[in-house]
């Protein structure tokens, strides 16, 4: 429980997979995609397949290893050579491409986001930490009517680091004129978002519904927030 005795005065969200659904949006994105290209695909099978590949060049994406391009080419290149279905690589650029046009265009939150950020915009500063494309979280946050409930938004591009990176959470807290102490980090990657608010000073509360360390605040919905903050 976060009660006033903390003295917390900021709250920084990640955005994919805490407040916008991003797998529910990604689907809908690859489905219309599919069909404007006439991919024969069923898009469970795909998911199935994609969604293990895309965390994987995710991970090597926030470590450094792999730059953007790479990781929009090789996690479909990689999915597609998973299902054995013939693809040119003009075609999986095609779709890189338009899968980054079009998401920003499926805009679903999890369930209660709205009323969460209402109650809690009353009592603390709200941000945004995110280690998605620079490009694209701006139209998320604007095309799903939430943009206005944040003072600050940080990518991770902007600071040149990626969560959990300590660098991304002193440029975030120093754009918020906030103390390490007095805020908390709200997100569903226990590596990204929850060890590096901890490692920059901060504290966090994870957004999952599988439990990782009982010494840490966790809520499997966003309406249990409002029992913690």
């Amino acid at each position: 429980m976060y009660n006033e005795e903390k003295g917390i005065q900021h709250l920084f969200f990640d955005l994919d997979h805490t407040l916008w659904d991003f797998d529910r949006n990604s689907k809908l994105t690859f489905e219309q995609i599919f069909k404007e290209k006439k991919i024969i695909i069923a898009i469970d099978e795909f998911l199935e397949a994609y969604v293990p590949v895309n965390l994987k060049y995710w991970r090597l994406y926030r470590e450094d290893r792999i730059e953007k391009s790479e990781l929009r080419y090789r996690r479909l290149k990689e999915t597609f050579d998973c299902l054995n279905y013939t693809i040119s690589d003009g075609l999986i650029s095609e779709i890189s491409e338009d899968y980054i046009c079009y998401l920003p265009n499926y805009n679903y939150l999890f369930e209660g986001a709205i009323e969460v950020l209402q109650y809690l915009e009353k009592k603390y500063h709200l941000h945004i930490i995110t280690n998605g494309f620079k490009e694209i979280q701006n139209l998320k946050l604007k095309k799903s009517g939430i943009h206005q409930f944040f003072k600050q938004i940080i990518t991770s591009e902007c600071v040149g680091v990626k969560k959990p990176n300590p660098k991304v959470f002193e440029f975030a807290l120093h754009k918020a004129g906030a103390e390490a102490q007095q805020s908390v980090m709200i997100g569903d990657s226990y590596e990204a978002d929850v060890l590096g608010a901890i490692n920059a000073g901060m504290w966090a509360i994870h957004f999952s519904k599988e439990k990782k360390a009982k010494e840490i605040q966790q809520v499997a919905t966003l309406p249990e927030l409002k029992k913690c903050l």
